[in-house]
């Protein structure tokens, strides 16, 4: 199993101990499962964070390739690192940057939303040109830790419903975008699997 990789393991305890958001263990398996079972090969991924998600996507299948794009240079440098550490570095292209200033001309067969919560649908307009014919797009932080859910006044923080509001409002994006036909799964953060009609 994947996770007894020592360097999984601490990959999971640095971003705990960073506060830095990576995928749930159900989620990460969702995806994983999700790869495998639909045999995606070019994957591209907005927001690298420390590189957990790119790795694991790699390591559950000999014949994924990742693309992945972070603006954090603090984290971009981690991601670097845990890439190099686990030989990965031929597999995994790490693009930092902005992802709103990235342009790509490659196809993929998955595309993989986990990057600025705010910027869901513009990220999802300007990268859906790159995805293939029967390919998917998948977005994780749907529930936002339960709080997409709650009632506005329940929400302390003033910049948290802002978030919130966001992604209430890619959600409808989603169900109402005609040109994909998206699923919503209660599984780790919120996941949504929008493919193409």
């Amino acid at each position: 199993m994947v996770e007894n990789y020592p360097v999984i393991k601490r990959i999971k305890e640095y971003a705990k101990e960073n506060k830095i958001p990576i995928m749930m263990d159900d989620g990460i398996d969702f995806l994983t499962t999700f790869i495998i079972k639909n045999q995606a090969k070019n994957i591209l991924e907005i927001g690298t964070a420390i590189g957990y998600s790119a790795i694991m996507m790699c390591l559950c299948s000999p014949n994924v390739v990742v693309t992945t794009i972070e603006r954090d240079e603090k984290r971009y440098l981690e991601a670097l690192k845990n890439i190099k550490e686990l030989h990965l570095e031929d597999r995994i292209t790490l693009i930092y940057n902005d992802a709103l200033n990235v342009k790509l001309s490659e196809k993929y067969d998955l595309i993989f939303i986990d990057a600025a919560k705010a910027q869901s649908i513009k990220f999802f307009e300007l990268f859906e040109r790159n995805l293939n014919p029967e390919g998917t797009i998948i977005t994780d932080n749907l529930s936002f830790h339960g709080l997409v859910d709650k009632k506005d006044e329940e929400i302390k923080s003033r910049n948290v419903r802002a978030l919130v509001r966001k992604i209430r409002d890619y959600i409808d994006y989603l169900k109402n975008n005609s040109k994909y036909e998206t699923e919503f799964f209660d599984i780790g953060d919120g996941i949504s699997v929008s493919t193409k009609k």
